[in-house]
């Protein structure tokens, strides 16, 4: 598969570049990249660049199948009705087949990636040997320094994915495979064949291309047209995860101190924080976004990341649409703004601190207008008065913790937007309407809650998301730095920086004491009945926090609690039985075979 990567994609890039060019001044092959005669300018250097941003968007990464497929069903955010793909059940089961084909395009796509940023890398040498003026260094410096966090950002995901261990403090894990390093672009067949690099060679490869990207940004801020790219803070950022991720604490602590001090960033108050995951184009690049994926839907229509439309942007939605109630007004009728394939998993709803159970009944409409159709404005029943009245008691005296309903959409209680204009209640997917022993919430985090993704109505005509992607916020780095003090003997910064991020999640001032703070590392959680979650507030936080954002995969697996979460979460839809997690080989993906058959120097991860 590395052949194909590094050869034709790379070769598919030249022809791009070449056709900026008279093709009668092209010199030597045209099915190479030409060293002769581009990149020239600065502006072709940006156009190279640019490639190395819009890989995220790639239908196999961030455009679509990586996230509400691979990752959401991994880490059991959703239950997931549809059952005819076995590669997205082999995700919700984490029993991954070494052909599994979310696991081979990731593993594809990140390499792209790579390869991207090392033609970049490789042009602006050239650029700096033949064409380079004065005046282009720090233009130049600050293209490189985009080029070098972004193949940090792509190997880091790749050795999370894909490498045998992580790292102790101790330096153990350090010798075992890791994933293949590419520092520059292969020339020819042969130097496609790479064995993998230890572990250690690998983070050490990222943390100094994080390293040299923090150097080369260094001071940059950029316009307000510009807000997608990387900076200085962005770098020391995922300097300082990574040292986390190797449990390098001392480094992780100096390094995420220096982001939280000096970055200029802040926890936005609760009233944004609510809103800041659903398309309100307000809270873009907000005072927390450190990293953020830039999604600007095509208003002319089309099919997202598959419309061909320049800028094509992501159809995540699509998988995490809620659903609701129909246009009779009946559970019965209701119905997804979206494929409606996932749906919050109820053992999340219990996680949250939801005690007042799942079971309640329909009753008579006492404002039923019985001149006029039953309707989702005007149904016959709605929810029983008692179970509703309990149900709003809970967010109003936050005795569930309140990311639950940033995470989620309750039925009857919560609204959206279901054609873009009129509002309708949400309600439990069609399949459970009368089962009053399932929650059946639906996903409000990156769901579409202002349109109908199936139709794009009230949104342009397009069937496209609307939000853009945190890929490092503030609270992530607040929650990295708690545990790079416990882990460095700080115990009582830690408690203070969990609590921090906490205290904004109620709506408590971050600075000062609350009522809700845990009082110590143990303090019980909102975690029902849950025996790794319900006492250990920094693997709690993490979770609360960050759910649905692409994170807590990475955190099973460097904890090793993957076997903890498939017995608290048990079984999904789409799996039969319980879930099978191996602990010998299921908190890493597999080589993907193709991979495998191609290059000759790569060995298979143990398991498969």
């Amino acid at each position: 598969m590395l052949k194909k990567i590094y050869t034709t994609a790379f070769l598919a890039l030249a022809l791009v570049a070449g056709c900026k060019k008279d093709p009668g001044k092209l010199v030597g092959p045209t099915n190479a990249y030409s060293t002769s005669n581009y990149p020239a300018s600065v502006n072709d250097l940006q156009s190279v660049l640019a490639a190395c941003y819009s890989n995220m968007r790639d239908p196999g990464y961030l455009g679509f199948h990586y996230l509400p497929k691979a990752i959401s069903n991994s880490t059991h955010v959703v239950n997931s009705v549809y059952n005819g793909d076995p590669a997205w059940n082999d995700m919700a089961n984490t029993n991954v087949s070494a052909g599994n084909l979310y696991a081979t395009e990731a593993w594809t796509v990140l390499y792209t990636g790579i390869k991207n940023c090392n033609v970049l890398i490789a042009g602006a040498k050239l650029y700096n040997e033949k064409y380079s003026k004065s005046s282009d260094g720090q233009s130049v410096n600050y293209i490189l320094g985009q080029a070098y966090f972004l193949r940090g950002y792509y190997y880091f995901q790749l050795e999370c994915l894909f490498g045998a261990s992580y790292m102790t403090a101790s330096g153990g894990g350090g010798d075992k495979m890791g994933v293949p390093i590419y520092a520059d672009v292969p020339r020819d067949l042969s130097s496609t064949q790479q064995p993998r690099s230890t572990v250690k060679q690998v983070w050490d490869f990222i943390e100094g291309d994080f390293k040299q990207a923090a150097t080369l940004l260094k001071g940059k801020v950029w316009q307000a047209s510009e807000a997608g790219r990387i900076t200085e803070w962005a770098a020391k950022g995922m300097l300082g995860k990574s040292y986390v991720y190797t449990q390098d604490w001392a480094n992780a602590k100096t390094t995420l101190l220096d982001v939280i001090q000096n970055s200029g960033k802040s926890l936005m108050p609760y009233a944004k924080y609510k809103d800041a995951f659903y398309g309100n184009s307000a809270n873009e690049f907000n005072e927390e976004s450190l990293f953020e994926l830039n999604i600007d839907p095509d208003s002319k229509g089309g099919y997202g990341v598959y419309s061909g439309a320049a800028n094509a942007t992501s159809i995540n939605g699509l998988i995490w649409c809620p659903w609701v109630l129909g246009g009779d007004g009946t559970e019965g009728g209701s119905f997804p703004l979206g494929y409606g394939n996932e749906f919050f998993h109820d053992k999340n709803v219990l996680r949250f601190g939801y005690d007042i159970g799942s079971s309640y009944n329909l009753v008579a409409n006492p404002n039923f207008d019985s001149s006029k159709p039953a309707s989702y404005s005007n149904p016959a029943q709605v929810m029983d008065p008692v179970y509703r009245a309990k149900a709003q008691l809970v967010r109003a005296n936050k005795t569930a913790d309140p990311r639950l309903f940033i995470n989620a959409l309750q039925p009857w209680l919560d609204t959206v937007k279901f054609d873009g204009v009129n509002k309708a209640p949400v309600a439990k997917p069609n399949f459970f309407a009368g089962n009053t022993g399932v929650y059946g919430w639906s996903l409000h985090k990156y769901a579409p809650t202002m349109y109908n993704e199936n139709n794009g109505a009230g949104n342009g005509g397009s069937v496209a998301d609307a939000w853009n992607y945190y890929f490092l916020r503030l609270a992530d780095v607040y929650l990295l730095y708690a545990e790079a003090s416990i882990g460095a003997g700080d115990k009582a910064a830690g408690l203070e920086y969990l609590n921090k991020v906490k205290r904004r999640a109620y709506n408590y001032p971050v600075n000062g004491a609350s009522p809700v703070d845990y009082a110590s590392l143990t303090s019980p959680t909102k975690a029902i009945s849950d025996p790794v979650l319900g006492n250990n507030p920094l693997y709690y936080e993490r979770w609360a926090e960050l759910l649905n954002e692409g994170h807590w995969w990475f955190d099973v697996c460097r904890w090793k609690i993957g076997k903890s979460e498939a017995a608290y979460f048990g079984t999904a839809i789409n799996v039969t039985g319980p879930f099978n997690f191996d602990e010998g080989k299921s908190y890493v993906w597999p080589i993907p075979t193709n991979e495998i058959n191609t290059n000759s120097k790569i060995k298979q991860n143990p398991g498969y």
